[in-house]
């Protein structure tokens, strides 16, 4: 198979009763999958979509999003993500560089697609998931239009499948194509890599236009398991997926397990089925590893990967999560683990020479799925891919046994009286203090140093701790010039679709 759209018709050929994906009181067996997506792949062409042409998504997580995914896959459109918490001059902006034919929105964002409708005069046709206004048609019309058999176009190897806008972590969205052949690479990587099998029961909480938020269903595709979907985060929800459909594998953030755990009746659900709970963008504190594997025993994986790679760049697997194990076992919890075998990696220095081990430098890496453009963007294309090579933005280094240490992102670099500063490393510190619940440190400008450090912190619900008592934890585990001038204590930080904290929006507040 060399497309996703291949991928789907083998699926519905070899597992016609499995359940594909679970949507509440939903259900969606991979033969009535593959059939409403040829169905819905037909109807779009029906409208005058044609092969690459885009079709851009609003939506939540929901059966519907799979669908039209699979419509793209199947006919050789291009599934555009809109992610739905951006402003509405955001969205004009990302729909413009798109510049899909068909927008396809849920019935609650109507009001925002009408405020769009004006400054998009090329987008030819609009369809609601839902009831919706009268300029939009109706998703299931739509779709019962098209013929079973599909139309008369399929996709191919080198064709783009889809275009994700990546979290705007460092300035404005840009657009990430990504082809079939890419994806189908990434697919069984991510299965490998998570262990997801025809008997997985993926759930799927964190938003379909991000890139996990596709490549753990897609995983599950490749494998021939089930999805089980919900629109959003909600601690109690999740428990309740997993204690009534017997999930297996999901994916969640640091703040998305303290939420979970700190559920007061959490006992009372059975969250045996767990198999491989899936943690990434940043390090999840040991403390609150400890209390995830006592809850939920030996089953997290630390992963490493972004938009441009299209799937996981390292993995930190089950049996090497162990806050309890050897003093080398428990400093490597703040790796990524070793690069995935479909992955060469290297670390450069400022010139482009390799870097030693323990050397702290960029990432770049090669694969046989990371991008090699993004879409109309030549700038930033020439920056990122070099020579082949896949320039990250994040720094790090390797110990003696391969693990990757992510240190920081680039950009996220605080250069303090010609010392650098790297403000990972500065809130781990801070996150060890045991009233703290969150932390994010930046550089704020200064005088006389140029920038300093300054760190934002989320204490546990009826803490309190002083300034001055984080500064003096921070230099009881790093050197003093690595340490917080300045805290700021907050409700909570504010955090991008891919649960990064979002540090552009903390620079704007706190630069000042």
């Amino acid at each position: 198979m060399t497309t996703i759209g291949a991928l789907i018709e083998r699926n519905a050929s070899y597992y016609p009763a499995v359940d594909a994906f679970v949507e509440g009181d939903r259900r969606l067996s991979y033969r009535q999958f593959g059939e409403r997506v040829c169905r819905l792949a037909d109807g779009l062409y029906r409208l005058g979509l044609r092969r690459q042409d885009r079709v851009a998504i609003l939506s939540m997580n929901r059966i519907e999003y799979f669908e039209i995914y699979g419509a793209a896959e199947w006919a050789g459109y291009i599934a555009a993500m809109m992610n739905f918490r951006l402003a509405v001059p955001e969205m004009a902006e990302v729909l413009k560089d798109a510049a899909p034919r068909i927008l396809v929105f849920e019935a609650q964002y109507a009001e925002i697609v009408e405020r769009l409708r004006p400054q998009l005069p090329e987008l030819a046709v609009y369809i609601c998931i839902g009831e919706g206004p009268d300029w939009a048609l109706e998703y299931e019309g739509v779709l019962d239009s098209g013929s079973v058999g599909g139309p008369p176009i399929r996709s191919q190897p080198e064709d783009f499948c889809y275009l994700f806008y990546t979290s705007g972590s460092t300035g404005r969205a840009k657009g990430v194509p990504s082809t079939h052949i890419s994806q189908r690479n990434a697919a069984q990587c991510s299965a490998f890599a998570t262990g997801i099998t025809g008997s997985s029961r993926v759930l799927q909480v964190t938003p379909a236009y991000h890139i996990g938020g596709r490549g753990y269903p897609l995983a599950a595709l490749w494998s021939g398991g089930t999805v089980i979907l919900q629109q959003h985060f909600d601690p109690v929800r999740m428990l309740e997926a997993i204690h009534k459909e017997r999930v297996t594998h999901t994916f969640m953030v640091a703040a998305m397990m303290q939420a979970i755990l700190d559920v007061p009746d959490i006992d009372r659900y059975d969250v045996s089925s767990m198999r491989n709970i899936i943690s990434a963008s940043a390090p999840i504190p040991v403390p609150l590893l400890k209390r995830g594997i006592e809850r939920f025993g030996r089953v997290i994986t630390v992963q490493y990967g972004m938009t441009e790679a299209n799937g996981p760049v390292a993995v930190l697997h089950q049996h090497e999560v162990d806050p309890n194990g050897t003093p080398d076992q428990i400093r490597r919890l703040a790796s990524v683990g070793h690069v995935v075998p479909e992955i060469i990696c290297r670390i450069v220095d400022d010139k482009g020479a390799d870097c030693l081990i323990g050397q702290t430098g960029e990432i770049l890496i090669q694969s046989p799925f990371h991008i090699r453009h993004y879409w109309n963007n030549s700038a930033s294309s020439l920056d990122t891919v070099r020579d082949g090579w896949l320039h990250t933005g994040d720094m790090g280094y390797r110990d003696e046994e391969g693990y990757l240490f992510l240190v920081d992102r680039k950009k996220d670099m605080i250069i303090s009286g010609g010392e650098n500063i790297y403000s990972r490393e500065v809130e781990l510190a801070v996150l060890q203090h045991p009233v703290v619940a969150d932390a994010a440190v930046i550089g704020v400008p200064d005088p006389k140093w140029v920038e300093t450090v300054k760190a934002i912190v989320v204490l546990k619900p009826g803490m309190s701790v002083s300034e001055t008592e984080i500064v003096h934890h921070c230099r009881s585990l790093i050197a003093g010039y690595k340490c917080p001038r300045s805290v700021d204590f907050v409700n909570e930080l504010p955090r991008l679709s891919s649960g990064k904290v979002d540090k552009m929006r903390l620079r704007q507040r706190f630069r000042s």
